[in-house]
């Protein structure tokens, strides 16, 4: 082949693609960023408030009580993630996040927590926190919104989604005691974004270091496909080669957005179960005392 048909099939070849790309339509990359900066985008969300926690109350600095990360995450109609914006407390502009979005109707997602990682959001119906290293105080907002050409802000109010377990130790904790585990089954390691509940049946397991004065011991999750439940509670006290130096197991009621104080004399072998007590606060939706 001499070198003018070899140019001439070139040339041909180079306009096929260039129209068969003329042709194509713009597709939406899934985009996730780390920032705390705002783009000139047509869809700004603000967070505004998380349950009973007016949002303005939360410094940059003294914000780790109730979340030190954002997320806000973005799904088209077909429950795809397109775009996602990470934020932790010490960014300049934690609390808003913009996006450039083409007109459409859109699943807002916003999450406020304290993990030490950012949970997975590739599919909004299973959103778990594998990677976060730990459950806390989780906060969700989720929302189905029409996008136009014309710019709108969100001011978005954040819903606890999660149950708290409170087991208090009042006895003396062992010298030879340093850590205390917790395995327990009835709640979800993972949530469903569209309904706030936990989406998968799993056993999660929460090891602390224990001291004289470390005797209250936090454990949360995301209550199965339902507001209620009840956890069953495996707890065993380990020494500094991990091995047992006690064990119980606890059936623990549980509800979302609310504590379930779970205290008694561990170590005593005479523990029981009986009583229990039930307090409202103005921080939950409300507590149960229970004594073991």
């Amino acid at each position: 082949m001499n070198t003018l048909k070899k140019y001439l099939l070139l040339s041909i070849f180079s306009s096929v693609l260039l129209i068969i790309h003329s042709c194509e339509k713009p597709v939406l990359t899934d985009d996730i960023t780390n920032s705390g900066e705002t783009i000139d985008g047509n869809l700004t969300v603000s967070v505004y408030q998380l349950e009973q926690t007016p949002f303005s109350a939360l410094t940059r600095t003294a914000a780790s009580e109730a979340c030190t990360r954002l997320n806000f995450a973005i799904y088209n109609e077909a429950g795809a993630r397109i775009k996602q914006t990470d934020q932790t407390s010490d960014m300049a502009n934690f609390g808003h996040a913009s996006f450039l979005l083409p007109e459409g109707t859109y699943q807002v997602v916003v999450l406020a927590h304290s993990s030490n990682g950012n949970p997975t959001m590739t599919n909004p119906a299973k959103i778990p926190f594998t990677n976060a290293k730990g459950y806390t105080d989780t906060f969700l907002y989720s929302e189905e919104i029409a996008v136009t050409d014309e710019k709108q802000e969100l001011k978005v109010s954040l819903d606890r989604i999660v149950a708290l377990c409170r087991f208090v130790v009042t006895d003396d904790i062992p010298a030879e005691v340093k850590k205390m585990q917790f395995k327990y089954t009835g709640g979800s390691g993972a949530f469903n974004a569209y309904t706030g509940f936990g989406c998968v049946k799993s056993t999660q397991t929460v090891t602390y270091s224990v001291s004289a004065d470390k005797k209250q011991f936090d454990l949360y999750t995301f209550p199965y496909k339902s507001t209620e439940g009840t956890l069953h509670l495996v707890v065993t006290a380990l020494d500094d080669a991990s091995n047992v130096v006690n064990q119980k197991e606890f059936d623990v009621p549980m509800a979302q957005n609310q504590i379930s104080w779970f205290s008694g004399p561990f170590f005593d072998s005479n523990t029981n179960q009986n009583g229990i007590d039930i307090d409202i606060n103005t921080t939950w939706d409300g507590e149960i005392h229970l004594t073991f």
